[in-house]
């Protein structure tokens, strides 16, 4: 069945050419895992999206999707019909966006990030980026939570570490390392750990998410929940229990940059190479990425390449260099 529908299909195509919002709606819905997904993507409604597919499904003499109130599947003839024309849709835009490559984007992007990464990330998007797309009107989310890009309507957010599993899309933008901070008088107290047992016996102040402590994930794989007194949900929280000598803090290095170049801070167990955590945009677009979101991934995922072999982050070492200048 699926085999002669698509067979028709073709035969047809010169009038699947008159159906072209419908065929963009059925790709999208696909992609992007449901009809508001779509309507977001395509800035439209939900049932204007679901009726131009049941359009399409008309004109073609095939289901297809399954329709439930829980779910949307993929039938048969639509896993088979989406093959032969998503390819086609998406050289499409590709040649479009060729074309219109000399273009400036323009429209509204929505960019959700955590407060704690925002003083380093705002000056490059508020400054180049900025200047370089004066036509895109720009709204900034600081949030520490995983915020719903669809219900919230956002176009991307930046994370830090690795996205739970679902329907978002997510591109890596960089890798940032980690450290072990603690004040000098701290380090004066509790000493050096060289050790993982050591490291283990140190007091920290813990981060913890919705009540559960983090582990603290070694270089072999192994991890441990630390003990200590005090338990914080924000980096910042983390940082001023660190400078106030309350344990050490275990997070990003570009974060407490300042503070270990003005030794307010100080490096713990730096023997111990830590696993660097992830940085990433998510968006729920799908395959077919607006050009907008394209090009802030683009522009953060330059700006954050060392300019040197020895440098860990060239965003953020940047803005560290800036911070030090700044204070002397």
């Amino acid at each position: 069945m699926g085999g002669h529908m698509i067979c028709a299909a073709e035969v047809q195509m010169s009038n699947l050419l008159n159906e072209m919002p419908g065929l963009t709606a059925f790709v999208r819905t696909v992609e992007a895992g449901s009809f508001s997904a779509a309507a977001r993507d395509l800035a439209t409604t939900p049932s204007a999206v679901s009726k131009s597919v049941a359009r399409l499904e008309k004109k073609i003499g095939a289901r297809l999707f399954l329709r439930s109130t829980r779910a949307l599947t993929l039938t048969q003839d639509g896993q088979l019909f989406f093959d032969r024309v998503a390819p086609l849709l998406r050289d499409l835009d590709e040649s479009e966006e060729a074309i219109r490559s000399d273009v400036a984007p323009s429209g509204r992007l929505r960019i959700s990030m955590p407060s704690e990464m925002a003083p380093l990330l705002l000056p490059r998007l508020f400054g180049r980026f900025a200047a370089d797309y004066p036509n895109l009107h720009l709204e900034v989310g600081l949030t520490d939570r995983f915020v719903d890009l669809i219900r919230e309507d956002y176009d991307v957010a930046l994370r830090v570490g690795n996205p739970a599993p679902g329907d978002l899309m997510v591109r890596h933008l960089a890798d940032l390392p980690m450290a072990i901070v603690g004040s000098p008088a701290f380090l004066k107290t509790w000493g050096n750990p060289a050790t993982a047992e050591a490291l283990a016996a140190l007091p920290f102040a813990r981060y913890a998410l919705g009540g559960i402590t983090q582990p603290l994930r070694l270089p072999d794989g192994t991890s441990f929940i630390p003990f200590g007194r005090v338990d914080c949900d924000s980096a910042a929280a983390l940082i001023q229990a660190a400078l106030s000598g309350l344990g050490a803090a275990y997070l990003l290095r570009c974060l407490v940059a300042k503070d270990l170049a003005d030794g307010t801070l100080v490096t713990l167990a730096a023997g111990f190479a830590f696993p660097s955590a992830p940085f990433n945009a998510l968006h729920a677009f799908g395959r077919t990425v607006p050009l907008r979101v394209k090009l802030v991934c683009d522009f953060i995922a330059h700006e954050a390449k060392p300019s040197k072999p020895s440098e860990h982050l060239g965003l953020f070492t940047i803005q560290a260099r800036r911070s030090r200048a700044s204070s002397g």
